[in-house]
């Protein structure tokens, strides 16, 4: 009896398959969400007083579950694995669960939590959003150049008239900064900051009122503005690029037709001249 050896590249190939499979990939979701709800356990004194030994348990269960995914996908993919930023991402976020959380790297215990986000590369609607913030990124440049200019402007202007009155608010180029990045907001800019500076510069409101609405109105409306046509251009991309996938398909499959359409029609013509040699031969 003859022995089939599997190939390295037969093994790539079943673990790949097994490793995109759906329910793996859900399974693994599910993984994310429970070790999400076990790290907000750990930051909670009762339950960890309860179950602290489980809760750490099930944890590092968990993680070893996560190393063994990222080391078949880099044993799978080999090189491409480092090429696709997501692969990447995964990779580096459970990197940094493995690393002692004693001395100089105990910050990176509190980083554990990052490992929920891994669901934005497994979630395709997630990937998308990223997407499309990561292509609005130079659009989204742009305008906070422009505001950081008209916040310097601003706050020069603001510091030079306000800062002996108001020293705590614009005593210098940071704090009046810090002022008008409050007032952006609009967390309490009028009756904590505007109506108070109006009651010794009455006509402070031509400074204010120009500034809310160039600032908020205008410049964070365009923020939004990048970020949903950014979206909207990922989202037609995407389309495009399945489109011309699906194309691709149909030009395959219409080929393959065509070729079967024509053997089947080389066979039937090929049986009508047997039968019709069949038919002579018996005349004769």
């Amino acid at each position: 009896m003859t022995q089939v050896i599997a190939t390295p590249n037969d093994r790539r190939t079943r673990l790949q398959e097994f490793i995109e499979h759906s329910r793996v990939q859900g399974g693994i979701i599910i993984l994310i969400l429970i070790n999400a709800a076990l790290l907000g356990l750990e930051t909670w004194p009762a339950a960890m007083a309860a179950a602290g030994g489980l809760i750490l348990t099930l944890d590092s269960a968990i993680l070893v579950v996560f190393v063994v995914e990222i080391a078949v996908r880099v044993y799978v993919h080999r090189l491409a694995f480092w090429r696709d930023p997501w692969s990447v991402f995964d990779f580096l976020v459970v990197a940094i669960a493995l690393a002692p959380a004693a001395g100089p790297f105990a910050v990176l215990r509190a980083l554990r939590v990052l490992r929920v986000l891994r669901l934005l590369t497994l979630v395709p609607s997630m990937r998308r959003v990223i997407g499309a913030l990561l292509a609005a990124i130079p659009g989204l440049g742009s305008i906070a150049l422009v505001l950081l200019i008209i916040y310097y402007v601003f706050a020069v202007i603001a510091t030079k008239l306000f800062a002996a009155a108001y020293p705590e608010w614009f005593g210098d180029l940071g704090r009046s900064l810090y002022t008008l990045f409050q007032i952006m907001t609009l967390e309490s800019w009028s009756m904590g900051i505007a109506r108070p500076v109006m009651e010794k510069f009455p006509y402070a409101w031509v400074f204010f009122v120009p500034f809310i609405l160039v600032a908020t109105f205008t410049m964070l409306n365009l923020f939004i503005a990048i970020i949903v046509n950014a979206m909207q251009s990922y989202n037609e991309a995407e389309h495009a690029a399945s489109n011309q996938v699906a194309d691709t398909t149909r030009r395959q499959d219409a080929a393959v037709a065509q070729a079967e359409f024509r053997d089947l029609r080389d066979e039937i013509r090929e049986l009508r001249l047997e039968l019709a040699k069949m038919r002579t031969d018996r005349q004769g």
